[in-house]
């Protein structure tokens, strides 16, 4: 059931990303509202709990733990290039955004193939 959830709000997390990539370029004024503005940090909230809850409850850091410390130290990155993507403009903001989806596809393969760079 945690792994179900988990895996609804990965797809939440990203979409919500891409979704308000297209708002903050095409429609910024829509951003301004509460529920933009604190729907994003509910849904990542709960997708970390639901991580650190499926860790603990799979008993995986009585073994090999590299591959989700990959996943910490990408995810880091995947949200640095996510507040830069948001907070940029222009070119920037494009190559942020890309930077911050290629993030996203490596802890994604990172949590399939449970092998990391660390």
């Amino acid at each position: 059931m945690i792994k179900m959830i988990h895996m609804l709000f990965i797809l939440l997390s990203v979409g919500s990303f891409v979704s308000r990539m297209m708002l903050v370029q095409f429609k910024p004024d829509l951003l301004r509202g509460k529920i933009a503005k604190i729907a994003p940090h509910v849904i990542d909230t709960i997708l970390l709990l639901s991580g650190i809850t499926l860790v603990l409850q799979g008993n995986w850091m009585a073994g090999e733990t590299g591959w989700i410390m990959t996943k910490v130290v990408v995810l880091f990155a995947y949200v640095g290039f996510g507040v830069m993507a948001m907070r940029s403009s222009g070119a920037k903001r494009w190559i942020a955004f890309v930077l911050a989806l290629a993030s996203f596809g490596y802890i994604i393969s990172v949590a399939v193939t449970k092998h990391g760079f660390i």
